[in-house]
């Protein structure tokens, strides 16, 4: 789980954080008594997701990746940015290039696999895969999310940071 202490908790907006501890909230207080069973437990994901989502917008706003108006408006289509799929096509928009270019190709995979696993393939419905996880695995995708998201703080944020001061050198 997220620990509520630190430069990444202290990042947080106050709506990422609320989300994060109602999810644990949700999965330490309320399910783990085993008093209920359920056929899906992707809905203790969807906190850690929005949160996620929130987070990424956020960071990549601060690190200059996206613009303040890409921020507020309610048509940025972050996982279009972030797909590898689309960087040409993207050119100059894609954020996955951005990532790769301002870290390395293995966080910009990482961003975008926890993206489909924890976003994607949670919240989106096809009848003929219904994408039912069990309680074991929402706290393996709320891991990882909780843990890409502390990577991609402390990396991206250092990049930037590190890209500021060689233009002094």
């Amino acid at each position: 789980m997220v620990d509520q202490g630190g430069e990444f908790w202290r990042y947080l907006s106050q709506n990422q954080k609320d989300l994060i501890i109602e999810g644990q909230y949700l999965i330490s207080d309320i399910i783990k008594d085993d008093a209920l069973h359920f056929k899906d437990y992707s809905f203790l994901v969807f906190p850690f997701a929005k949160a996620y989502e929130g987070f990424l917008k956020q960071l990549f706003r601060d690190i200059g990746f996206i613009s303040r108006l890409d921020y507020i408006s309610d048509h940025l289509r972050l996982g279009k940015l972030m797909s590898p799929e689309l960087i040409n096509r993207l050119g100059d928009r894609s954020l996955y290039q951005k990532i790769e270019t301002a870290a390395d190709k293995a966080l910009a995979d990482e961003i975008w696999n926890t993206w489909k696993t924890g976003r994607n393939q949670i919240f989106h419905y096809f009848p003929h895969n219904l994408k039912a996880i069990g309680f074991s695995e929402a706290e393996e995708i709320v891991n990882q999310i909780t843990r890409v998201m502390k990577t991609a703080f402390e990396r991206l944020r250092l990049a930037q940071t590190v890209k500021k001061l060689e233009r002094y050198v």
